[in-house]
């Protein structure tokens, strides 16, 4: 059911309020703005598996407020990587089957959590496909494994019940050739719809049209993480080099920088993929966008690098993660002129991406680590401002409502150690962003079925945190 276009823009401004009248209580959350609200997305903060289109891992929502908290599990049997909130208020997953690795779409009751409708999607790669986003009219948009460009809207059907179908479809090919898969879409702000494949495909699709442009990166170069976009144009980062694309008039991407990185020796524990393991992330003191940033691969010791948007000119290299394992396969958290980045090295997952190939080293202890790195008022460099070992098993959220760093934390059965097993329990977490320091916890679960596998959680309207596991999806909020 989609909401007439009144509706629909008081929905928005009452979210906004809540941001903005909760925002009294504010701790010391980094200053500056959040990206560009993108026109042809969802809301600010939920519209994406990282918040925006511009990756940045900020909400202006509040979390949870003081007091006691509660969670709720919903067992869905399938991993829940993307959990999204469109401007009715209602939260859309994407999910995998645990049996069968089929994509799953199911819409959540905004009061319980609980599914109220699914639709299955054609299987492509791993997980079924991860990344995807809501737009301005609240549908998944997602690539199946058809490599058709969906967009899966919801409804009350005659019989009164919720309903998830398909309400548009283009295909990708031959644009995305056989053999190849769709990782990351985004749209621009022409109402384009970009994506880039695991072999290093760009293009963009506008199904108003049915035109899909494309460009192949360099040979060798795959693309493993999602893609990002703002006004100024559009960043993907490969497993070689990171670059900034535009699209010509007819819709041809075309490149505007590309600047290497440190891909270091081979795969590090704890990642995916031979490369970086970021979605790349705007940022910016002024626009919420001037600037670029991914993490390297480089060994021992992993780098933030910053980039300016306009050129591509490297701000800084500053070398993160030092107090626990040095690696990462989440996207940095970033608003105003601070980014957040949290270790993955060791992290164990079940299963690895076909080709991912051996691990160099072969092993690593997971150990954890959570960095701040600040980018200088004028833009001559970046400082680290503290780098500690929380054991953060969950790709981290900032609010700006609330100035919190929320994450969940991956604890070992024996204290004071680095070892992993099915019984490890997992507790939500609120961190101080000025120091890094743990502020309050709840503990969720104990074992498999509350794995969170580094995956995004996202706050919702009022106070819900929604956090996929391997098993489903878990509700934390205030009593």
């Amino acid at each position: 059911m989609r909401l007439a276009p009144l509706t629909r823009a008081a929905v928005v401004a009452a979210s906004t309020l809540l941001a903005l009248t909760s925002a009294t209580s504010v701790s010391a959350a980094p200053g500056g703005p959040l990206p560009p609200a993108n026109p042809y997305a969802g809301p600010l903060g939920t519209a994406t598996m990282h918040g925006d289109t511009a990756s940045s891992d900020a909400t202006p929502l509040p979390g949870p407020a003081a007091g006691t908290l509660s969670s709720r599990r919903t067992a869905l049997a399938s991993a829940c990587p993307t959990v999204l909130v469109g401007a009715d208020g209602f939260p859309v997953a994407l999910c995998t089957t645990i049996f069968g690795r089929t994509p799953t779409v199911h819409l959540l009751d905004p009061a319980t959590g609980d599914s109220l409708a699914e639709l299955a999607l054609t299987q492509g790669s791993l997980l079924g496909g991860v990344y995807a986003y809501l737009d301005n009219e609240d549908r998944l948009v997602a690539v199946d494994g058809n490599r058709d460009l969906l967009r899966v809207a919801h409804r009350r059907g005659a019989s009164g019940d919720w309903e998830l179908y398909v309400d548009s479809r283009l295909s990708l090919a031959p644009a995305v050739p056989a053999g190849d898969s769709v990782v990351g879409v985004s749209p621009d702000w022409e109402g384009r719809v970009w994506f880039a494949t695991a072999q290093g495909v760009v293009g963009t699709a506008d199904d108003r049209t049915g035109t899909v442009r494309s460009v192949a990166l360099p040979a060798g170069e795959q693309v493993a993480n999602s893609i990002s976009t703002v006004p100024a144009g559009t960043a993907v980062a490969t497993t070689h080099a990171t670059y900034l694309l535009t699209a010509a008039s007819d819709g041809t991407p075309r490149v505007t920088w590309r600047r290497t990185y440190d891909r270091g020796p081979g795969r590090k524990p704890g990642q995916l993929s031979w490369g970086t393991g970021s979605t790349p992330t705007f940022f910016g003191p002024r626009t919420g966008a001037e600037y670029l940033t991914v993490i390297d691969n480089a060994a021992p010791t992993v780098n933030l690098l910053v980039h300016r948007v306009d050129d591509g000119s490297l701000v800084c290299s500053v070398p993160v993660l030092r107090a626990g394992g040095s690696g990462s396969e989440n996207s940095p958290v970033a608003v105003g002129g601070s980014v957040f980045i949290a270790s993955t090295y060791g992290y164990p997952y079940p299963q690895l991406p076909e080709g991912a190939g051996e691990s160099v080293p072969a092993s690593g202890a997971f150990a954890g680590g959570l960095s701040r790195v600040d980018v200088r008022a004028d833009g001559s460099g970046c400082d680290l401002k503290w780098d500690n070992r929380v054991r953060s098993a969950a790709v981290p959220r900032l609010s700006t409502a609330d100035g919190k760093l929320r994450t969940v934390l991956r604890e070992p059965v024996i204290p004071g150690t680095t070892s992993t097993s099915v019984l490890d329990p997992y507790h939500y977490a609120e961190i101080d962003p000025e120091t890094g320091a743990v502020t309050r916890t709840k503990w969720l679960g104990s074992g498999f079925i509350f794995d969170t596998l580094q995956m995004v959680g996202s706050i919702a309207p009022g106070g819900v945190v929604l956090q996929g596991t391997t098993t489903g999806v878990l509700r934390v909020t205030a009593e």
